[in-house]
């Protein structure tokens, strides 16, 4: 497949200079190592600083959400590869303001172990207490009775804005971690796979699929998903994701609810509204109250097809948590 790149080896550190450079009042490059960024934005009521990270290939995610109401710092790294312990440890001490920080990432082998590694060299180290919540909102990628082997995809966007509105509000260290779990115990994402993606090193799609199919459950990585089949309308596949996110959480009439339609990287913007028109539907008529949505590419996969639905049940705190104002390089909320 075809990339509008200058050499597959350099293609990461290339996007980040020009993102650094496309958004100077944003975001700074640490000198310590070109994979950390922080916030230029950062709260001053702000006691806990709040990290982000993964692998590249997931723009807007995880860069464009570091900025006010969102996270202070990000640590990138290589495509679809967890970043190094070293520069996560690097934005850990620039944005540690003396009452710690908060790490939240996706259930990923490597993502879990090298933010460990950087927790315990912030602890032995540096003496920075920090805090870990990881997303485990993928219902496909595992059964409920083992939810903590579950991947965390597009509904970590909603961690990410629980934690943050969090830190907004002065809470400590161990509050924010608690809003970030809260946030994450109660969103379940549902996705389908269209069409693959390639890395730019190989050029080759990260997985086959037929031109009349689409695969349910798909990762964010080219993960198998639980069933593959016939392509659908866009009306099926959004009763098929919503009817399996509601037998997975508890959501009943009178319940208020976000809701994420996030798109993969190639799915037309017209397409996501057609999901999340049908998505609304069944919530109306389930009496569930829509209190926001959100419609776009918040996490994707490079040049994936398909998209994914993320419902977010709500308590008057996670109201208030999404409410929250947001000003990020790549998503800005009034």
């Amino acid at each position: 497949m075809k990339k509008l790149i200058n050499s597959p080896v350099d293609v990461v550190e290339e996007m980040i200079e020009g993102y650094v450079m496309a958004h100077p009042d944003y975001i700074s490059q640490l000198p310590t190592n070109k994979r950390s960024l922080v916030t230029k934005k950062a709260n001053k009521d702000r006691k806990v600083g709040i990290l982000i990270g993964g692998g590249s290939g997931h723009e807007p995610a995880f860069m464009g959400y570091v900025g006010a109401g969102m996270a202070d710092g990000v640590a990138v790294g290589n495509i679809f590869a967890s970043p190094s312990p070293d520069p996560i440890l690097e934005v850990t001490k620039a944005i540690d303001k003396g009452a710690g920080v908060v790490y939240l990432y996706g259930n990923y082998a490597g993502d879990v172990m090298n933010f460990g590694m950087a927790a315990e060299m912030a602890d032995l180290e540096e003496d920075i207490e920090v805090g870990m919540a990881l997303a485990t909102d993928d219902v496909a990628s595992a059964l409920k009775a083992e939810k903590e082997k579950r991947r965390g995809i597009a509904g970590e966007f909603f961690v990410y804005k629980a934690a943050g509105a969090a830190a907004d509000f002065g809470y400590g260290l161990n509050d924010v971690v608690r809003m970030a779990e809260k946030a994450n115990e109660n969103t379940r994402s549902m996705g389908v796979g269209l069409t693959p993606c390639s890395l730019p090193q190989t050029g080759e799609p990260s997985f086959e699929i037929g031109e009349d199919e689409m695969e349910i459950g798909l990762g964010h990585h080219g993960e198998p998903g639980i069933e593959k089949g016939k392509l659908e309308s866009a009306d099926r596949v959004a009763e098929r994701l919503v009817r399996d996110i509601l037998a997975d959480i508890e959501i009943n009439n009178g319940d208020d609810v976000a809701v994420l339609v996030n798109g993969l990287g190639s799915i037309p913007r017209m397409e996501l509204y057609i999901v999340y028109r049908r998505v609304e539907q069944l919530l109306n008529e389930l009496g569930i109250t829509i209190y926001r949505s959100y419609v776009g590419d918040y996490i994707t996969s490079l040049e994936m097809g398909g998209c994914s639905v993320t419902l977010m049940k709500l308590d008057d705190e996670l109201k208030k948590a999404v409410h929250h104002p947001v000003d990020c390089p790549m998503f800005v909320q009034k």
